[in-house]
């Protein structure tokens, strides 16, 4: 029995429902949010898809005791209008997101949820590590999306780059799902070779590159006001590989021992959640921009409310 739940019913959370519903990926699935009226009407919709579908959804709204035993909880809640309101910096929601943290910890806490905790909250990473600490979950089982989505758009505009499929682009986007992150381009390799060895030839411009990566997500949140089907995909495949333990190799959200903070790095993803991180071989240059991001990550960390 695959039981997912997910606390925020915006449009990352509803895309994330409409997918696991749709493609059969959840037994059971509960809905939570503020707004009741909200979370009760995406769910009567997708129960409404129901018999047209080859697959079969328990699905209920609103109460935090039923997710107590769920393998996997999102948690997607955020202010949309703050986000927009300062041209996608992800900190303009730092203020409502540690708010919604102190009100819906003590609940996850006190439902005896002890499955997997998968967080989209911006900003992701300081927020993640808040998420964990306020629940008091173990540190494998907490993790974010984070830098999961930004390696998705690297691969994309690389493979634009050289006319090729970004599955067959492989590295690494690590450090702040925001504007301290980076491209390793030391790990980035184009069907199988390093892409720095096509930079003579090719004449790559990897700052240009890395800058449209990096702004990639505001240029879909300009043109539509949101972005939703990427970041949904991205939560919707780490559950996957919790639930199917199969152990993927790729960036997320997860605690960092050497910096002491959460920040987007390469960790494993199985049954308990981030199995082990990867420590990558990187450049000088590459391991100080690491060290910077990780820091402004555990600096704004540091400014939040202790957990009681």
């Amino acid at each position: 029995m695959r039981k997912f739940a997910i606390v925020g019913i915006g449009h990352v959370g509803a895309t994330i429902a409409y997918t696991l519903v749709t493609k059969g990926i959840a037994d059971e699935l509960v809905l939570i949010d503020k707004n009741k009226e909200k979370a009760t009407a995406e769910m009567l919709d997708l129960q409404d898809a129901q018999a047209r579908l080859d697959s079969h959804t328990t699905i209920k709204a609103h109460d935090y005791a039923e997710i107590a035993d769920a393998d996997i909880l999102f948690v997607t809640s955020g202010n949309i209008y703050a986000l927009t309101k300062n041209s996608g910096d992800r900190w303009a929601e730092f203020k409502d997101t540690k708010q919604i943290v102190q009100d819906i910890a003590p609940k996850i806490k006190a439902s005896g949820f002890h499955g997997v905790l998968i967080d989209v909250m911006n900003p992701c990473d300081c927020i993640t590590y808040y998420l964990q600490q306020a629940t008091g979950l173990p540190q494998n089982q907490v993790f974010g999306t984070g830098t999961f989505l930004d390696t998705a758009r690297m691969q994309k505009v690389v493979g634009e780059t050289f006319d090729v499929d970004p599955k067959n682009v492989t590295g690494y986007t690590l450090g702040e799902h925001g504007v301290s992150q980076f491209t390793a381009w030391s790990t980035v390799q184009v069907n199988g070779l390093a892409i720095e060895s096509y930079q003579a030839e090719k004449q790559l411009n990897f700052d240009d590159m890395e800058e449209k990566a990096r702004f990639g997500g505001w240029t879909v949140h300009s043109g539509k006001g949101y972005t939703n089907f990427a970041i949904a995909t991205c939560a919707i495949k780490l559950s996957q590989a919790v639930l199917s333990d199969a152990k993927l190799a790729c960036p997320c959200s997860s605690f960092n021992e050497k910096y002491g903070t959460y920040v987007g790095q390469p960790g494993v993803i199985g049954k308990n959640g981030v199995e082990y991180v990867t420590t990558l071989p990187l450049t000088d240059e590459e391991e100080e921009k690491f060290k910077a991001s990780a820091n402004f990550i555990r600096e704004r960390f540091e400014t939040l409310p202790k957990v009681k």
